[in-house]
């Protein structure tokens, strides 16, 4: 009970029957107009086709890597931004998961401010001792009661801490259908059954972020219980979420069965400290993974800030004909060519090896990548003009030495990057 207290297990009796009804309707919606994509993915330098098909829906401008696969969103519906969907169906299902994200922020919240509370009364006892104890300290060193005596204790105050490890930022939308699966891997430690996707941590989330997750199955629809012996633990035509402490398989692991309208809640750092997995059942499922993505170096904001600072480094004449470079320093030159590759193979290359399938949904993204493309033609010129540049008589010996190795390490890891891309 201890090993797995931080995941919560909500029934669907517990969301409101609207709810149920608009976000499964939004599945339906999303497979229909073939919004779902298997990923191609890179595991220790080889490329691997993900059984399950995904689509990112979330905030505007917002991506999520994961396996070194960036995903780009398709907007949810948000007040201030000019979203235009290829139906209004497909606004419809988008909508109807923003609706499905504010609910199951509230209940993250609730949940962590219970586990809260749990751990309070457990710990009760000894905070009383240590505040007594600070107390009694801090009079033997002042030597008498201080007017503001609550300076000696502090309680912490985790409403921004509530706030930001259940701002979901986007959800990664999972479909699979067994029956059209020729092979599933087994689970290997505890004899679990198939499994639609393997013991893993998710990847670039928000440090003790809690993750949310809605699972739908369509149950009935395709397949009746099966003849076959049953796993020992649970029954094979059920989908289960699957947790483990993270590289122990001593402790037993959990299969906790999924149906219909069920939701799920990894809070704090369970994410971190035990691994899950996804046990196929027999119909086809469809899951929306809440999720508080580490986007520092992860949004469209925050790329066009990169592209801008390292243009500040080109300059045109006043005819704006003549380009040219307005420091040669070795510092700028790099931080430069750092962003030249950032752009070239976090965003461009990422976005356009997956082919139109966000057209699928909407054209939101083929601007910004038209602005991005434009400012990588304007780098792959400042990088011409460093070559051209270092290679001029007359530039200090030293100077030009240490810009050159500079210039050497960044085009040797751009040609390596172009190889791989292009080979995928």
């Amino acid at each position: 009970k201890t090993k797995y207290s931080k995941l919560v297990f909500r029934k669907s009796d517990t969301v409101p029957e609207e709810l149920h009804q608009m976000v499964q309707e939004g599945f339906l919606t999303l497979r229909k107009h073939d919004c779902f994509f298997q990923d191609l993915v890179r595991i220790k330098g080889r490329d691997f086709v993900t059984p399950v098909s995904r689509i990112l829906i979330g905030n505007s401008g917002c991506t999520y890597k994961y396996l070194n696969t960036r995903l780009f969103t398709v907007p949810w519906p948000t007040e201030g931004y000019d979203i235009k969907y290829c139906s209004p169906q497909i606004h419809d299902a988008c909508k109807a998961l923003i609706r499905l994200n504010d609910f199951l922020r509230v209940e993250a919240v609730k949940a962590l401010q219970g586990q809260n509370l749990f751990e309070t009364k457990e710990m009760k006892d000894a905070t009383v001792m240590d505040r007594e104890q600070n107390f009694a300290t801090c009079l033997m060193e002042k030597g008498s009661v201080s007017k503001d005596q609550s300076s000696c204790y502090v309680p912490e105050d985790n409403n921004i801490s509530l706030k930001n490890r259940t701002s979901y930022n986007l959800t990664l939308l999972n479909y699979m259908d067994p029956l059209q699966m020729l092979y599933l891997k087994q689970e290997p430690y505890f004899g679990m059954g198939n499994m639609a996707v393997s013991w893993h941590h998710d990847e670039n989330l928000v440090e003790r972020s809690t993750v949310a997750v809605y699972s739908y199955s369509c149950e009935g629809s395709t397949v009746e219980e099966s003849n076959e012996q049953k796993l020992k633990g649970r029954d094979p035509a059920v989908w289960h979420v699957g947790l483990k402490v993270a590289w122990d398989i001593e402790t037993p692991g959990l299969a906790i069965p999924l149906h219909q309208g069920d939701f799920y809640l990894m809070l704090d750092d369970l994410n971190l400290t035990h691994q899950h997995c996804v046990l196929a059942g027999f119909s086809p499922r469809f899951s929306s993974t809440h999720r508080v993505a580490e986007c520092s170096r992860g949004t469209l904001e925050y790329i066009l800030g990169q592209c801008e600072l390292a243009l500040q480094n080109l300059q045109s004449d006043s005819d704006s004909t003549v380009l040219s470079l307005k420091s040669l320093d070795t510092a700028v030159v790099k931080q430069v060519e750092e962003i030249h590759n950032e752009v070239e193979f976090e965003w461009l290359r990422q976005f356009w090896f997956q082919g139109k399938r966000y057209l699928k949904c909407t054209d939101w993204w083929l601007k910004p990548m038209a602005k991005l493309e434009e400012f990588w033609r304007k780098m792959e010129i400042m990088t011409s003009l460093v070559l051209s540049e270092v290679g001029k008589e007359g530039e200090i010996e030293e100077q030009r030495n240490e810009t050159i190795s500079c210039l050497l390490l960044v085009l040797t890891e751009r040609q390596k990057l172009r190889e791989e891309w292009r080979a995928r």
